[in-house]
């Protein structure tokens, strides 16, 4: 299995999952079929299991109920963010205000948290709700990301504003990836400290979050770390499992 065809047999192979990318090099091997019949064989069934994967509510949930949705609330967040550090700087924000109240000074603290803490949420939810369809999730959040950084045109803000989001969602995903079970404290704690501040910004006035779709993840995961509170750490059936984590 040395030639150019093997290699990409062997690339198309790291899709499944390790006993099953064994067993299929393996029959491949003792076969007698070419290199790209061998290819052949091995996208079907990664497509196959990719197929079998979305029987499930899990990947739908978490592709297009948690990531396409929330890619866009999470960036607008992140130029509002972006904004209000402009004002506090001094600097003119787009809409021509600048942050001078002792009260904005107070709400800029809360417009960061709730940005950091509802996408490690969201990103940790997507993660461990369905691992194995992550690359669908991925290209859901990478797709509006893109759109927006081609079509973004303030001059006081850099498109970066945009991405502010990505680095505490990627820490999200990676202890999603993980299996990690947050403890029941700890996720209860953040749930009702987001749920409040978000509360009180709308109550407000504050126009930070058009939706409570950023809620939702936060409470699952609390929901998830009160199930799984008692039991040991082992994977559950379909794509989801958990470790303790603090």
């Amino acid at each position: 299995m040395t030639s150019l065809g093997w290699s990409f047999v062997a690339v198309a192979a790291q899709l499944l999952q390790p006993h099953e990318r064994e067993a299929a090099l393996g029959d491949l091997v003792e076969a007698t079929e070419s290199a790209w019949q061998g290819l052949l064989d091995v996208l079907s069934l990664v497509l196959y299991r990719q197929a079998v994967l979305w029987k499930s509510w899990r990947p739908w949930l978490a592709a297009f109920g948690l990531t396409a949705p929330n890619s866009f609330l999470l960036m607008g967040a992140s130029v509002s963010v972006s904004q209000a550090v402009l004002g506090l700087t001094g600097q003119k924000v787009p809409d021509g205000g600048r942050l001078t109240t002792s009260h904005d000074l107070v709400d800029l603290p809360c417009q960061v948290f709730l940005l950091l803490a509802c996408s490690w949420a969201g990103g940790f939810v997507a993660a461990s709700v369905s691992r194995r369809t992550l690359w669908v999730s991925a290209s859901l959040c990478a797709l509006p990301c893109l759109l927006c950084l081609a079509t973004f045109r303030t001059e006081s803000l850099s498109r970066v504003s945009l991405l502010i989001f990505l680095p505490p969602a990627i820490l999200g995903v990676r202890r999603g990836i993980r299996f990690a079970r947050v403890k029941l404290s700890f996720a209860i704690a953040l749930a009702l400290a987001i749920t409040t501040l978000m509360a009180g910004r709308l109550n407000g006035g504050g126009s930070w979050i058009p939706s409570w779709a950023l809620l939702w993840p936060i409470w699952y995961l609390a929901a998830l770390s009160r199930e799984y509170g008692d039991k040991p750490n082992q994977p559950e059936t379909g794509s989801t499992k958990a470790v303790t984590t603090s």
